[in-house]
């Protein structure tokens, strides 16, 4: 949550550093590291969710029509996000990143309560091949088959016939969270409920810790062979990019359990457990505070007057960054504070 705060929110939009923004095109930043490890970690969070539930006598049937609620209201909120302020429905924007967080996690949860972790795997190759076999062989008309360039690719040609003027304003024609782009999402939610159902495992932590550094590797090393047929690339979400991000999510979680619940070290990590605990509300608020100042017209003169001459064009960027992070640190600490803890 601190780190997509961060990269959302730069002081001039012009000016960041290199790692905080995305990717051009093909490859990978620390800034696309953060939307994918978002979805795979509320995959690792609905396995242990609804293994709690069922254990205490919860219907599948109902846990499954609570998550179409939890969706509703997700996508909801990000159909919110893009409409303010203007509320102008011709040009809505109907994907985004909540309304891809709302879909995955229906479907992640659908395929937790109706198969066991073997046939999960079968699912996450197949979304994964499938929309590889998608970009690789199917033609955009006038263009033909495999072209992953901007605005020629099979995903963005969709978008536009589909979506129209509903697509991102940043693009106009196509949408980073577009319609086939949500396939290999999917695989994405699908490999954290895995990491989930292996951290419930009956065995050893250090032995779970083991074979989630393991997992996580050779999902890097398949993400980089698979990036020879489909480069990484974070806008079209492609199959290469969802293993490597995943791999990555698997060591980075193994690194963190072991520094924090075998080594004890919890002290360092607490702001970071209370941005976390409100992820949905401080995410809200963020771009609720970035939507006010930008359509008052308060962002550009606080900036030029307060942090430009702080520093380089970069370095006044950052600091910009890292201040409007606090800001929403302190609305998640009072909420910790309150005990306050919403949910979609």
């Amino acid at each position: 949550m601190a780190l997509m705060v961060l990269v959302n929110n730069a002081g001039d939009g012009k000016s960041s550093y290199a790692p905080l923004e995305h990717a051009a095109w093909n490859g990978w930043t620390p800034t696309d590291v953060v939307f994918p490890s978002f979805l795979w970690i509320a995959g690792v969070a609905l396995t242990l969710a609804l293994d709690r539930r069922l254990a205490e006598g919860f219907k599948k049937a109902d846990l499954f029509w609570q998550a179409v609620k939890r969706s509703c209201i997700l996508f909801g909120l990000g159909l919110l996000v893009y409409a303010a302020p203007k509320f102008d429905l011709s040009t809505q924007r109907i994907l985004g990143v909540l309304q891809r967080i709302a879909i995955c996690y229906l479907a992640a949860v659908a395929i937790n309560l109706t198969s066991k972790w073997r046939a999960q795997i079968v699912w996450c190759v197949g979304l994964l091949a499938v929309y590889w076999a998608l970009m690789a062989f199917v033609p955009v008309p006038g263009i033909g088959a495999g072209h992953l360039e901007v605005e020629s690719n099979l995903a963005n040609f969709v978008d536009w016939v589909v979506l129209g003027a509903h697509n991102y304003r940043g693009t106009k024609t196509w949408d980073p969270e577009g319609l086939v782009s949500t396939i290999p999402a999917v695989a994405t939610a699908l490999m954290g409920a895995l990491c989930g159902r292996l951290l419930l495992w009956d065995k050893p932590l250090a032995t779970r810790l083991t074979r989630m550094f393991s997992i996580g590797v050779l999902l890097l090393v398949a993400g980089e062979i698979c990036d020879i047929w489909l480069p990484i690339n974070k806008k079209l979400w492609t199959s290469s990019f969802a293993l490597f991000m995943a791999g990555l999510d698997f060591v980075l979680l193994s690194g963190f359990i072991w520094v924090v619940d075998v080594l004890g070290m919890k002290k360092p990590v607490q702001p970071l457990v209370i941005m976390g605990l409100n992820p949905i509300a401080i995410y809200m608020a963020s771009e609720a505070l970035s939507e006010v100042l930008g359509y008052t017209g308060l962002h550009k003169p606080i900036y030029r007057a307060v942090f430009a001459p702080l520093g380089s064009p970069a370095n006044a960027s950052l600091l910009w960054a890292l201040t409007f992070t606090a800001l929403m640190f302190g609305v998640a600490w009072v909420m910790w504070r309150k005990k306050l803890i919403l949910r979609a």
